[in-house]
């Protein structure tokens, strides 16, 4: 059985973890310091409630509520409580993995207790970080994940043999990860209004009306998931984070400021296991027009978030005038290296001891109040 971690309000509720005056209050985190120009990167479940959420301008937002709280994103912040979050987790012993900077995954095989476990993870983060999370358990990611989305926030949802029909007949097909308008709209065009409306139909059917994602979806549903046994200990054949908005955008500030966040993320993570990469991936979701795939190899290798966000950035496709909006971002490095050589010239020398210095600071004091100043520079622009 897979167990699936996804944190509550994330980037909100750090803010109201650190920040005690904020909690209980409306709240946004805004993608740029000016608070009525930017757009919502996160919003408090007190905003939710209002009508609040991501990729909203956050202008909008304080029309809905005009004492709304607001705070700049910080992304080192968020980043290093993810990979804090990720280190309270090893000690459990089960294969483990990011599924994005807010949600993870355990492999528990056979577990005979997984409500049991769900609580005590769930009462150790809280405890540690002050933050909740929810958490779903089932025999596959996809279902898993579904799972910690039925019971937010901090909530626990196990699905089993036995209740698995139930549970799936009162969730709404929507809730399944990927499963965006466009798709609802076939979907409900067919009658397949529930989760478990989809779950009853067979290979033929998905793959006649939804194609190859059709056909991915239905063994992503019914397939028995295990992470695969040694696949730690062999190193990493990529690395990579990905984000899926609660509301799709076609902000472009928005969404390159999501693409540097993940970008940072993927370099931290190299730096850690002292490993560079030549070739970054791009993948963008679009409610309309489904999956961007793009990826690059370059001639030298990187573990430097900005430098990573540079390339990702250079293989954006070009929308023109008609932007579509965006759902879910993912930036992966691959092709990866053991980065034990000298940097070549000056600059790269230079780079590499603020890098190493950014990380120390960053690791010591936590809160990521320490970050390369191109960060600044892109909140602000």
């Amino acid at each position: 059985m897979i167990l699936h971690i996804d944190m509550d309000a994330f980037f909100a509720s750090i803010e109201q973890a650190i920040n005690p005056r904020l909690k209980g209050k409306p709240l946004i985190v805004g993608s740029r310091e000016s608070k009525f120009h930017t757009v919502v990167c996160a919003a408090s479940y007190e905003a939710k409630a209002l009508g609040i959420d991501s990729g909203m301008p956050s202008a909008e937002a304080f029309k809905i509520c005009p004492n709304l709280e607001f705070v700049a994103a910080s992304q080192g912040k968020y980043i290093w409580t993810s990979q804090q979050i990720f280190q309270l987790l090893k000690p459990y012993n089960f294969e483990l993995r990011y599924a994005s900077i807010d949600e993870f995954q355990m492999d528990l095989r056979e577990h005979p207790k997984p409500q049991a476990l769900a609580q005590k993870i769930q009462q150790e983060i809280f405890q540690t970080f002050n933050i909740t999370a929810s958490i779903g358990v089932a025999k596959n990611c996809l279902l898993a994940k579904l799972a910690s989305k039925i019971n937010k926030p901090n909530g626990i949802t196990v699905l089993t043999e036995s209740n698995l029909t139930e549970v799936l007949s009162k969730t709404p097909v929507k809730k399944i990860a990927g499963v965006g308008e466009k798709t609802n709209r076939v979907l409900a065009e067919l009658g397949v209004k529930t989760c478990l409306d989809l779950y009853h139909k067979n290979s033929g059917f998905m793959e006649e009306n939804l194609a190859k994602y059709g056909s991915n979806l239905y063994l992503s549903l019914h397939s028995l998931e295990t992470f695969g046994p040694g696949e730690t200990d062999s190193g990493p054949k990529s690395i990579g984070h990905s984000y899926t908005l609660s509301r799709a955008s076609k902000n472009p500030q928005f969404i390159r400021a999501w693409i540097r966040l993940l970008s940072e993320m993927v370099g931290q993570r190299l730096r850690q296991q002292n490993l560079v990469s030549n070739t970054v991936h791009l993948w963008l979701n679009s409610p309309e027009n489904g999956n961007f795939n793009q990826q690059k190899t370059f001639q030298l290798e990187t573990a430097d978030g900005y430098e990573i966000y540079r390339r990702a950035i250079k293989i954006t496709p070009k929308f023109g005038l008609r932007t579509p909006r965006i759902r879910a971002i993912g930036v992966t490095c691959s092709h990866l290296l053991s980065a034990n050589y000298p940097p070549l010239f000056k600059e790269e020398k230079r780079r590499e001891e603020l890098l190493k210095a950014l990380d120390k600071i960053n690791s010591r004091h936590g809160e990521g109040s320490i970050y390369p100043a191109i960060i600044s520079i892109a909140k602000e622009n």
